[in-house]
């Protein structure tokens, strides 16, 4: 049997990737879902203003997508939307504080994989 083709137009993708980042995943996940599908001149906008800490690590993310983007697929920056941005948990730092009476207890300092992928936005 012969397999029907398929035309489908996929549009390229534009992938950049942050590990290590001194941020909680559950902090990062919030700033995240507030980019996800949004044009990259308002993500960055509202990255820009927003008083969240990964905010900054997010925003310097988008911008390094942008210019894989530019420079090595030849896209224009202002046509470029959040396609995917996942936050993963990265590995757990584990640091002790002293307490009284001799004793100690655990800090956990958690960080984060982001990856973000970026499309250009479909002209209808």
């Amino acid at each position: 049997m012969a397999a029907a083709s398929q035309t489908t137009t996929e549009t390229q993708q534009v992938r950049a990737s942050a590990r290590y980042l001194r941020v909680a995943p559950r902090k990062a996940r919030l700033v995240a879902d507030q980019v996800r599908g949004l044009s990259v001149l308002q993500a960055q906008e509202l990255l820009t203003f927003s008083p969240r800490g990964a905010a900054q690590e997010i925003a310097k993310l988008i911008a390094s997508a942008t210019a894989n983007a530019e420079n090595t697929h030849d896209l224009d920056a202002d046509d470029l939307e959040v396609a995917e941005i996942r936050v993963d948990e990265g590995p757990t730092l584990k640091r002790w504080r002293a307490r009284a009476r001799g004793r100690a207890s655990r800090i956990d300092k958690r960080t984060s994989h982001v990856s973000i992928a970026l499309r250009q936005i479909e002209e209808e």
